[in-house]
């Protein structure tokens, strides 16, 4: 097994993509120091939300464990951006927080393990230095009415 992240990341027949352009005013990702701050990121792939609207159980709900994949492919959509302010992927050292918003039903209280889905991709992909802070919050709407969206604070190493 690859100790890079790079390598875990390709071992996991995954890789970075297109870091997606943003819907509003902002950027991907700010650099300030050692530390890199991604935007929230949506669970885009190829351009399209491959779900939209509220979490929880029930007819014309995002089932938790669609939307715990959905909270894995927005992380991965976040260390693209992380990864773009950073110089690289393996120039990344730690994740320090993460913060994973779940559009949920009102009867919905399963934000954590939800947030489970991007938590678990980036300790398979850094190892140890994946363990980090985080918060899961459920709230009302998200933007473009996505399921769930995931913003991440990373470490860079000295020098990069």
């Amino acid at each position: 097994m690859s100790t890079t992240p790079t390598g875990r990341l390709a071992g996991l027949g995954l890789s970075l993509p297109d870091v997606p352009a943003p819907v509003a005013a902002y950027v991907p990702a700010v650099r300030t120091g050692d530390l890199v701050h991604t935007s929230g990121q949506l669970p885009f792939t190829g351009g399209e939300l491959p779900r939209t609207g509220k979490v929880g159980q029930g007819d014309g709900l995002v089932d938790p464990a669609t939307a715990q994949q959905l909270a894995r492919t927005a992380a991965l959509n976040a260390l693209a951006a992380a990864a773009s302010a950073a110089g690289g992927l393996d120039e990344v050292e730690a994740v320090v927080k993460v913060v994973v918003f779940v559009a949920s039903d009102p009867a919905f209280t399963g934000q954590p393990a939800v947030a489970n889905g991007a938590s678990e991709l980036l300790g398979e992909v850094f190892g140890d230095a994946g363990r980090h802070a985080r918060s899961a919050v459920g709230v009302a709407v998200l933007p473009l009415d996505s399921p769930v969206e995931v913003e991440v604070t990373v470490r860079v190493r000295a020098g990069a």
